[in-house]
């Protein structure tokens, strides 16, 4: 079996996952993880699928035939080897009123003291009393060898304080 990600894109239909799957099972693969949703109108996701190696080129050949039908704009590449993550994981729970530069001004200061993100979900919806935009995030995070949790819960406190918003980390 040989493993790949495939990034797809396409405008929102019923029946998108259906088709990608249905390529993917034709041929012997096996959907593994993915992560897809529907964004500003159009459906977007990443999904890692293992095959035989004898089929990979139909399978190819047979996502070629979405994106020339127009349906979904697929991308295929072989699937990497994850890095060992040998640091201390978390989560982290983002809270408070949407404006530009939030999760940059997190990120970044996860990226100073060389944590990995793993997985990031955002979202934005109607604050339920304050009538603005209310901007949620939950960040899987892996540190590295050597940062305790608690230091960077010190470190994002601080940010949280700084930005208005509430920071909450769960290890």
């Amino acid at each position: 079996m040989v493993s790949f990600v495939l990034t797809v894109l396409g405008d929102d239909r019923p029946g998108l996952v259906d088709s990608l799957s249905a390529a993917v099972a034709a041929h012997g693969g096996n959907w593994e993880r993915s992560q897809m949703a529907r964004l500003g109108g159009k459906f977007a996701g990443v999904v890692q699928v293992s095959i035989p190696s004898a089929a990979v080129a139909a399978l190819q050949a047979e996502l070629a035939t979405l994106n020339n039908g127009g349906l979904l704009q697929v991308r295929i590449d072989p699937a990497g080897a994850a890095p060992d993550a040998q640091g201390d994981r978390f989560m982290l729970s983002l809270v408070g009123t949407d404006r530009p530069g939030l999760v940059h001004s997190v990120s970044s200061a996860l990226a100073e003291i060389g944590a990995s993100i793993e997985e990031l979900d955002t979202a934005t919806s109607d604050a339920p009393m304050s009538g603005g935009m209310l901007f949620e995030a939950t960040i899987a995070v892996v540190l590295p060898v050597g940062v305790t949790v608690s230091a960077v819960r010190e470190r994002l406190e601080a940010l949280a304080d700084r930005l208005m918003v509430d920071i909450e980390v769960v290890s």
